[in-house]
């Protein structure tokens, strides 16, 4: 690997030139500016973990392509150790920075791609994996950070890509050239992608013959030509703003995973770098891999985010004196219950992984679904618990410079003070760090990131086998096979 540490990795960031907009006003520089440098920092432990004794054998891999040793996030997995290691990968980099670390989407999009082009390939006889491969040993040897963009606005969800009235609703094929393709569109709600080095297109669904320009991956360079992102707003992103510290409640790393619009105006991208162009029959494909592998990821990095707020609010409840209480305990054993339950999950869709024809491995699909689906519960209940324990003292808190001031801060201290011995700073920031951990975008992103609840359990009813099932019922029941009416 070339870039070997997260140090290597924020410098290089800074020889790009993508054009971002925040708050109406250009970035230039996303490892500096108070709305981005948290989340480059977020990113920057998965290159650090992977220089660290203690994670080196969770953090890399050794390429299937190379034989040289890469970053994990840049891998395609090959057994069902492979699934594994990167769940236990996962929960470490949201115990360490108890938020989203982005670059779990363009790994689970590298996956889906990989396994889906061989397919794709065979049957159509074509060679678009070996335009993949080439492409993804530069970023296993470079160690690059990829954005898998893959939703796209949708304008009139009643229609289908090639049904809008605005085509750009859907990201597609402009112009074919005889050296590569013109795109046009948009991808939404893209986590990572100010501060990646390289964007993964994928199709955002399954698509009939009429959609043919709407099925199309390529790769393209975050500061390609035609390229705009527009950074979203998070909660309390003005207290960066300010550049606060206390206030904040993780002064370090970012609320969620920094999501972006993506706005492709007319980009041009070689040959080389298509890797569909116009395969309808294996848009679908793509999407249900990627869904799976990246709704497993949930049970992993969100369980580890639970696991910090189990610990800070364990901790709050020192500072207040009410960590022995009967209710207390219980409480924080259903929040470590919950935790592990959600582990489980992630543990399990992996060890039930199976081989795909291209020899690398895909989860269950059913169990990821459920996976997922039980983040949209687990998360907001756990959270329920950590601010049912924590109680109003979170909300009302009063800011960093009240703390700070000379006329009212001795009455901040004196009134906002636990158990004797314990700093009243370091009640308030513990108490600020459950405020940021249990509300606005955090919650938003359990309940929608890799697709609504619904996404799920429309996957569970479909992997359910409920004819099978029905069979089962029948036998035991001893009613005879008959003729359906």
């Amino acid at each position: 690997m070339k870039l070997k540490t997260g140090s290597e990795y924020i410098e290089s960031l800074k020889k790009l030139k993508p054009v971002i907009y925040y708050m109406g006003k250009k970035i230039e520089d996303v490892t500096t500016h108070p709305a981005t440098a948290p989340h480059v920092r977020a990113a920057a432990m998965t290159y650090a973990l992977a220089g660290q004794d203690e994670y080196k054998a969770m953090a890399t891999a050794t390429s299937h392509l190379t034989g040289r040793t890469i970053s994990r996030f840049t891998h395609v997995h090959q057994s069902v150790e492979d699934l594994i290691k990167k769940v236990k990968l996962l929960r470490v980099l949201g115990q360490k920075t108890g938020t989203c670390f982005q670059r779990c989407v363009g790994f689970d999009g590298i996956n889906a791609t990989y396994s889906v082009l061989f397919e794709m390939d065979q049957k159509h006889g074509t060679a678009f994996l070996e335009r993949f491969k080439k492409w993804l040993i530069r970023i296993q040897d470079e160690n690059l950070m990829v954005v898998g963009a893959m939703t796209d606005p949708k304008g009139d969800r009643s229609k289908g890509p090639a049904e809008q009235a605005d085509p750009d609703q859907y990201l597609h094929i402009v112009e074919r050239r005889e050296n590569g393709i013109v795109i046009r569109g948009a991808k939404l709600h893209m986590t990572g992608a100010v501060n990646s080095h390289e964007i993964l297109v994928m199709p955002t669904s399954a698509m009939n013959e009429a959609s043919k320009d709407y099925a199309v991956i390529c790769s393209v360079p975050i500061d390609a030509p035609g390229i705009t992102m527009i950074f979203g707003r998070q909660a309390n992103d003005s207290r960066r703003d300010f550049k606060e510290t206390i206030d904040v409640g993780k002064p370090s790393f970012g609320a969620v995973g920094g999501e972006a619009v993506i706005v492709f105006e007319d980009v041009f991208v070689p040959t080389e770098n298509v890797y569909m162009d116009g395969q309808t029959d294996f848009a679908g494909l793509v999407v249900q891999r990627f869904a799976a592998h990246h709704r497993s990821n949930y049970g992993a990095c969100k369980t580890g985010l639970m696991d910090v707020l189990t610990g800070a609010v364990t901790y709050l409840t020192q500072t207040q004196g009410t960590a022995k209480g009967s209710h207390v305990r219980d409480k924080v054993t259903e929040m470590i219950h919950l935790s592990e339950t959600l582990y489980s999950s992630s543990i399990a869709c992996s060890a039930e992984g199976v081989p795909t024809p291209s020899g690398a491995y895909m989860v269950d699909t059913m169990l990821a679904n459920v996976c997922k689906h039980n983040v949209t519960r687990f998360h907001f209940e756990v959270a329920r618990l950590a601010i049912d324990l924590a109680g109003g003292f979170i909300a009302t808190l009063p800011s960093e410079y009240d703390l700070q001031s000379e006329e009212v801060g001795h009455l901040v201290k004196k009134y906002f003070s636990g158990v004797e011995g314990i700093p009243v700073e370091d009640r308030i920031k513990i108490g600020r760090l459950i405020e940021a951990m249990t509300g606005g975008t955090a919650m938003v992103e359990s309940m929608h990131g890799a697709g609504s609840p619904q996404a799920q359990r429309i996957m569970i009813f479909r992997e359910g086998d409920l004819d099978k099932k029905i069979k089962m019922a029948k036998a035991l029941a001893g009613i005879p096979k008959r003729e359906t009416v």
